[in-house]
């Protein structure tokens, strides 16, 4: 069983930058794709950036180019570097893990996760 916990999240002014940070417990990182998810409120949960089991990052919509996902699995953690934020990327952020896979698997952000943070609240405002 793997426990996961984001830390980092906050409040931030328009064209600041946080780091969320997600520590993993329980199992080891090594083998699991990870991903960074995010809710705002009254819509849908969706994918923001997801790393493979290898390192391969892959990211979705506005999240390219301005976040950055690494994974350190010396530290059992997983980061989300967000800069240039702004109010569109106010909501709760999760990671979730997916594994065992291969480390030659691509990361899928629309496929199944099996364990999942408890979430970060990150707040864009002036």
């Amino acid at each position: 069983q793997m426990n996961l916990v984001e830390s980092g999240g906050g409040l931030v002014q328009p064209g600041g930058s946080l780091r969320l940070s997600c520590a993993a417990s329980g199992l080891t990182l090594d083998y699991y794709a990870m991903g960074w998810f995010r809710q705002a409120p009254g819509k849908e949960r969706e994918g923001v950036a997801c790393i493979s089991a290898g390192g391969r990052a892959d990211y979705v919509g506005s999240a390219a180019g301005r976040f950055t996902i690494t994974r350190d699995n010396a530290k059992n953690t997983v980061y989300l570097q967000m800069n240039s934020l702004n109010a569109d990327d106010t909501a709760v952020y999760y990671c979730a893990a997916d594994g065992p896979v291969s480390p030659y698997r691509e990361c899928i952000l629309s496929g199944k996760y099996d364990y999942w943070g408890q979430g970060a609240q990150v707040t864009v405002s002036s």
